[in-house]
Parts: structure tokens; C-alpha cells; sequence
């Protein structure tokens, strides 16, 4: 046993890093404690979340910022720390961005629900007492007063859309939704009108039996003409066009946006 989850917070998770919605901060503390680049890691909705250790370990806390605290004292960010049995871990409300991310020396064992309170945290095998000591630029998290910008290409069905859909994709401001989550971030704002195909007067639509392969950052635009970009949660397929797709060194900062936070998609 590595660590008891005292109180779970709203919601966290036990990630591999593909199945992160922000990677690069799941990388960088994996890397700050000299992790494989596979090991998984904790990714704290919000904050709230409250660990006990049982072993000792060093962990790395990055993504989100707010008032993180070990045994009462304020934890730095993007720093490797020891912790010693016993020691607490409590992660106060997120001020910038959405989600934190744990990262424990020998990595976390995944989980397929999300972690409960007296719920164990098992890991992998440590480095003893060395930590590695090279330097890694620290990531800043998204301030939620300044809109998100994420860069967009033409997606597979862009042809199937006039050229005012996808301006109107790619200039007007759009604004994350509350009904967002780890399947997809929506869009809301002034509805896209259903396109037209060239020469015809049916709305470009992908038949249930034509459902093509969903990819994370797709970007589909459903009946409603409200975009939906897929994140790691997505399923594997989609009855929505692809209009657009989000640039992969972009999709994280999706994942560290707010709900009422502006978005703007850069084609």
C-alpha cells in the first residue's frame, strides 16, 4: 500500500497519460521524479482531495494551481518532494485551471472508477531516496479570465461546409459549457446552420451505419450546430461530422479550461 484517500474531492482519477486530459503536465511531473513516461498518475478535479502515506515516496503536484499543502505547509508546484509515513496531502480549490495532477516516485497503479474515500493507492517501485535533479521548464495554468486558444486544421467532412460555416467556426468566440467533461468539451454560442453538400440539398450528416473511427481533438458539429471537441474520455466511434480538428500540442489546454471560459478555434 502506498497511500489512503482521506477525502476522494470531487472527483479523481487514476490516469494512464493517454487517458489525461491535460498530457504535458502529467509528463512534466512524471518527469520531475524521473518516472517512465508511462507511469500513471492522480488527476484531481477541482482540488478537495485529502491523502494520507502510508510508505514513504517523493511526489510531484502540477497542472492546476491553487493552495496545496503537506502536513499543513504550503507544497511547491512543479517540484519534486519527499514525503515521509504518515505525512498528508491536501489539495485546497483550484484558482487557475481545472485539474491537478499527482505524480508519485514508481508511479500509481491505475484505476478503472474514481478513487474513494478509504480507497488505497498502490506504488510502483521507488528510487530509493534519489530524486533527479535536472532542470524542467514548469508549465503555467490557464488563467480563466483570458480565453483559450486552440488551432484548428480542416477536418475529413470540412468539404461538405460552405465557407461561411467554417468562417464562422473560426472567428466567432465560443464558450465552454458546464456540460463539458472528460468525453468532450461543448461549445456554446451562435449556432453553425446544418451545411449542405455541393449540388445537394441534404445537410451533411454521417449515416449510424457510416459512424467513422473518433480520434481525441475531433471536432464534430452535431445537429444541434453546437461544436463538440472529443477529448481522452470520447467513445470510439461517431455518428457527427468531423468538421475541424484540434491541434494535438493544443488539446491539453482544453482540458485545463473552465466552464464559462471563452474559447477561440484558429483555423
Amino acid at each position: 500500500m502506498g497511500a489512503v484517500a482521506v477525502d476522494p474531492g470531487p472527483l479523481t482519477l487514476a490516469v494512464a497519460p493517454d487517458q489525461a486530459l491535460d498530457r504535458a503536465s502529467l509528463h512534466l511531473a512524471n518527469a520531475l521524479l524521473g518516472n517512465p513516461d508511462s507511469a500513471a498518475g492522480l488527476e484531481i478535479l477541482l482540488g478537495g482531495l485529502r491523502l494520507r502515506f502510508v510508505t514513504a515516496s517523493a511526489l510531484s503536484v502540477t497542472g492546476a494551481e491553487g493552495v496545496v499543502k503537506l502536513n499543513g505547509s504550503e507544497l511547491p508546484f512543479n517540484k519534486a518532494i519527499r514525503v515521509s509515513p504518515g505525512a498528508v496531502l491536501e489539495f485546497g480549490p483550484a484558482m487557475f485551471g481545472i485539474r491537478y495532477y499527482l505524480a508519485v516516485q514508481g508511479g500509481i497503479e491505475p484505476q478503472a472508477e474514481p478513487l474513494r474515500a478509504s480507497g488505497t493507492l498502490t506504488f510502483g517501485r521507488s528510487h530509493g531516496n534519489n530524486i533527479p535533479i535536472e532542470n524542467h521548464a514548469p508549465r503555467r495554468a490557464l488563467d480563466p479570465e483570458r480565453p483559450v486558444v486552440a488551432r484548428v486544421k480542416r477536418g475529413p467532412e470540412a468539404q461538405n461546409y460552405d465557407a461561411g460555416t467554417w468562417l464562422r467556426l473560426t472567428s466567432e468566440p465560443w464558450i465552454l459549457s458546464p456540460e463539458s467533461d472528460r468525453v468532450g468539451a461543448r461549445l456554446v454560442g451562435r449556432p453553425l446552420e446544418a451545411a449542405r453538400r455541393a449540388g445537394s440539398a441534404e445537410p451533411a450528416t454521417t449515416p449510424a451505419s457510416q459512424a467513422q473511427p473518433l480520434l481525441s481533438g475531433s471536432v464534430l458539429l452535431p445537429a444541434s450546430g453546437f461544436p463538440v471537441i472529443a477529448l481522452a474520455g470520447h467513445p470510439p466511434t461517431s455518428k457527427s461530422p468531423v468538421i475541424a480538428v484540434v491541434r494535438d500540442e493544443d488539446l491539453d489546454l482544453l482540458g485545463q479550461a473552465r466552464p464559462g471560459q471563452m474559447v477561440h478555434l484558429l483555423g
